[in-house]
């Protein structure tokens, strides 16, 4: 791409704990701001490095937390303060990318925004640029687009797409309506959908422009899109802190899935562009061991500077942020995440239900380890 889409305007919502990382994802230190690639650069600045050529540095804006505020930026030096919005406590996709979205309207009306998780793993930046550029255009002639991702396997973590028919965008040829999304499926309805070939994964990243998302949150959501208005129109005034103070606690918590996509895909006015670049939402830490193994069998992956490992026949992944010897004899698909103050040895195959251990510790009051 020789220049950015003049046009655009790209959202990172950087937010969530990554609850089946933990202890390595925690509250103050959640997913987005780690290194799980050994790049050398978090989630966060690698979704920035993958923006900036669509859209220019610019034009990125981030929702975060306030508490985040200050590890966000030294991340990203280049984010212009007017482009970090601070979420006094987290309400769920909707209201993230719906402020911002709000916000871009006010400053620029015919913008189109693109929304794109900060925790994600993408392999080919090219190939993804070139799916963000079909989209974007899709959304000029005034779909919500997002974009699939071509199933590698029958997955079962992930919502399914059900692509339709070609819209016959010039600019945007591999642009299609959506039939439906699907929840998460089964092992049997997900194989279905793999041996089906037209169903692609639910990634996450949506690309409208501005004033059609806000519609499509009004059809669905009309008070919820009512504060985040009210939010927007004071966000550049002087009296924003008292407007957030006083209309961000009661907006309604739902995800954009809910509010937007699946509603929008009923009526016709959602379009999908596939993605055949690689792509991981590093959900767990199966999936983290999976990124660091290559997709090597019998291989074990770990990570932590000065990792201190003995294994003999062991595969699986260990984390390590201790100092502590870890032995490893004659165990297959472990994980082993070691921190100063927590603990946690499970398999590949339960990685899922870390998240569990996450409410008991939340209902037990145990924040501490949180």
């Amino acid at each position: 791409m020789a220049a950015p889409l003049d046009d655009f305007y790209a959202i990172i919502p950087a937010g969530g704990i990554g609850s089946r990382l933990w202890p390595l994802s925690r509250a103050d230190a959640p997913k987005f701001l780690h290194d799980l690639t050994g790049s050398g650069t978090s989630l966060l600045r690698q979704t920035w490095d993958r923006l900036a050529p669509l859209s220019g540095e610019g034009r990125i804006m981030v929702v975060t937390g306030r508490a985040h505020r200050a590890a966000v930026e030294s991340q990203l030096p280049g984010v212009p303060d007017h482009n970090v919005v601070l979420e006094s406590e987290p309400k769920d996709s909707t209201a993230a990318i719906g402020l911002a979205a709000a916000i871009l309207h006010k400053r620029e009306p015919d913008v189109v925004i693109g929304s794109f998780a900060a925790d994600h793993v993408i392999g080919d930046a090219r190939g993804f640029r070139r799916s963000v550029a079909e989209a974007v255009a899709a959304a000029r002639a005034g779909y919500v687009t997002t974009i699939g991702i071509t199933p590698s396997e029958p997955a079962i973590g992930f919502g399914y797409i059900h692509v339709g028919d070609s819209l016959g965008i010039d600019s945007a040829p591999q642009a299609h309506t959506v039939r439906s999304f699907v929840e998460k499926p089964d092992l049997d309805t997900a194989t279905a959908y793999l041996d089906d070939g037209n169903y692609l994964w639910n990634a996450g990243m949506f690309i409208s422009r501005a004033d059609v998302l806000l519609a499509e949150i009004g059809r669905n959501e009309p008070e919820l899109l009512a504060g985040i208005e009210e939010l927007a129109a004071a966000w550049d005034t002087s009296s924003r802190g008292a407007v957030v103070d006083a209309v961000w606690p009661a907006l309604k918590k739902i995800a954009i899935d809910y509010s937007v996509a699946e509603p929008a895909a009923a009526a016709g006015r959602l379009a999908v562009v596939p993605g055949d670049f690689d792509w991981d939402d590093v959900g767990d830490f199966a999936s983290l061991a999976k990124l660091q193994s290559g997709g090597l069998a019998n291989h074990l992956a770990v990570l932590g500077d000065g990792a201190r490992i003995l294994a003999d026949s062991s595969s699986g992944i260990v984390v390590s942020h201790s100092q502590r010897l870890i032995s490893l004899i004659g165990v297959d698909d472990i994980v082993v995440v070691d921190t100063p103050d927590a603990l946690l040895v499970t398999t590949s195959a339960n990685a899922q239900r870390v998240k569990g251990v996450v409410d008991a510790l939340k209902i037990s009051g145990r924040d501490d380890v949180l």
